[in-house]
């Protein structure tokens, strides 16, 4: 916006100067043409006295000595009375210019080199006379350069001050501007604190202002968030203590202990929820060097807990990638939430003794993980992707695979949806390891292209079920 204003100024004022300084200087050079040619014709009526008193050579010869300097000045009688015609001084003019004004009885000018020539008729007894007075360049450009020369340096003065003060207007309008630019991304960035000052130009104050009002009503929400999420995690603390009180007293058998251990995971995961929802700033920094997890490592403890379901309704299982360590850059509760989601929906939507697979794949740029079922698949993926709308079954959110998927693009990645080999379902995690933003545009494409050379492997592993 600064440029643009400096360069509409500098525009604007140009063409001004333009207009106003070249008909000027026009003008300038016509007024000393015409002082010179006027001070021409009062050189020539000086000698006009002198031709109506005598027509004696010797004496018009000092006249036009006395008259004329440098030889300035001819004096062209006509022939009259057997006298033939006489120049006196230093002709200039052409012969043929000096009858033309003779016949014509007016003043003029001829071009002559050097300058040009004033021929001044006078009319007496013996006929038409022509003062010739020579009007050298020099004279007649007199003063014109140094009047061009001032009208440039006040011209080039203007424009110079137009664009400091279109500099200075500039720097007044970005600035609010800039202000409102990074306080906006200081607020994405998670700075609740970021308040825009409300000054410079109306328009942008009222910017700020509203800012400003965005920027509190975000922090209300917030606010109102966090506490909705507190309260509700702390009504769940009686549902669970009853939980852990029953599952106390179910014995020392295999479900038992793995129904106390899911107790005592959900209860921590409560804890973490009020936590972080008492905090005064939410958690919106980018995980740093060397965060993560080891996603072979999270699958086997999330299988070994789904496993012990999977045995009691006879489903046939398998696992493969996960007998060596794959570093993600994923926090491991979101890892988690996103396995658990996948797997609860396998059980959630397919029948009892539906086999399943899960396959971990480590790629150099990028990991993949694949769950595959033999269920009756998925009849709108796209639908099923949206975030809150579930399949319609009781105890649905439709928030299990937005989740997976919010945990794919956070890392560049993606989540699609296909069939499986095994006739059913295929969700496939894209989990990028290069660290790189997700990208708004063209990255589905991207992703489908650095997929296209390790598919062939991943669909191998999932062909057969033990």
């Amino acid at each position: 916006m600064r440029w643009a204003l400096v360069k509409v100024c500098l525009a604007v004022t140009t063409m001004v100067v333009v207009a106003f300084a070249v008909p000027l200087g026009l003008v300038i050079k016509e007024m000393a043409r015409d002082r010179a040619f006027s001070n021409a014709e009062r050189e020539a009526a000086v000698v006009v006295p002198a031709l109506s008193i005598t027509t004696d050579r010797d004496q018009l010869e000092r006249v036009v000595a006395a008259a004329g300097s440098d030889d300035g000045m001819a004096v062209h009688l006509p022939a009259n009375g057997g006298q033939p015609a006489l120049d006196l001084g230093r002709q200039r003019a052409t012969a043929a210019d000096i009858a033309a004004v003779r016949e014509l009885g007016r003043a003029s000018t001829a071009e002559v080199p050097g300058g040009s020539a004033l021929l001044q008729p006078v009319a007496l007894s013996l006929g038409t006379v022509i003062v010739e007075v020579y009007v050298p360049e020099s004279e007649v450009s007199n003063g014109v350069g140094t009047a061009w020369a001032v009208l440039a340096a006040v011209g080039a003065a203007l424009v110079v001050g137009s664009v400091a003060v279109a500099d200075r207007l500039g720097v007044r309008m970005v600035q609010p501007a800039r202000r409102l630019v990074e306080g906006a991304h200081e607020l994405g960035e998670g700075k609740l604190g970021s308040r825009v000052p409300e000054e410079g130009p109306s328009e942008l104050r009222l910017a700020a202002v509203a800012f400003n009002s965005m920027a509190d009503q975000v922090v209300q929400l917030l606010a109102n968030e966090r506490e909705l999420a507190a309260d509700l995690s702390h009504r769940l603390r009686t549902p669970l203590t009853v939980l852990r009180l029953n599952a106390a007293s179910l014995g020392d058998s295999p479900a038992a202990e793995q129904t106390r251990a899911a107790v005592a995971q959900l209860e921590g995961e409560v804890d973490t929820i009020i936590r972080t929802a008492r905090e005064a700033k939410p958690q919106t920094a980018a995980a740093g060097p060397g965060a993560g997890c080891d996603a072979a490592e999270v699958l086997r403890e999330r299988m070994a807990f789904w496993s012990a379901l999977a045995e009691d309704e006879g489903r046939k299982v398998r696992v493969a990638g996960a007998d060596r360590p794959v570093r993600i850059p994923v926090v491991r509760a979101d890892l988690v939430a996103a396995l658990d989601a996948l797997l609860g929906n396998v059980f959630r939507h397919t029948p009892e003794g539906t086999a399943f697979a899960v396959d971990l794949h480590n790629g150099e740029d990028a990991v993949i993980v694949l769950v595959s079922d033999a269920g009756p698949g998925i009849p709108d993926p796209q639908a099923a992707l949206a975030r809150g709308r579930g399949s319609g079954s009781a105890g649905s959110t439709g928030l299990g695979l937005d989740i997976v998927r919010r945990l794919a693009e956070s890392t560049g990645g993606d989540v699609r949806i296909g069939s499986s080999v095994l006739g059913g379902t295929e969700v496939r995690i894209w989990i990028q390891l290069d660290g790189r933003e997700p990208e708004r545009r063209g990255h589905r494409g991207a992703v489908r292209r650095r997929r296209q050379g390790r598919r062939t492997i991943t669909f191998n592993r999932s062909r057969s079920l033990p």
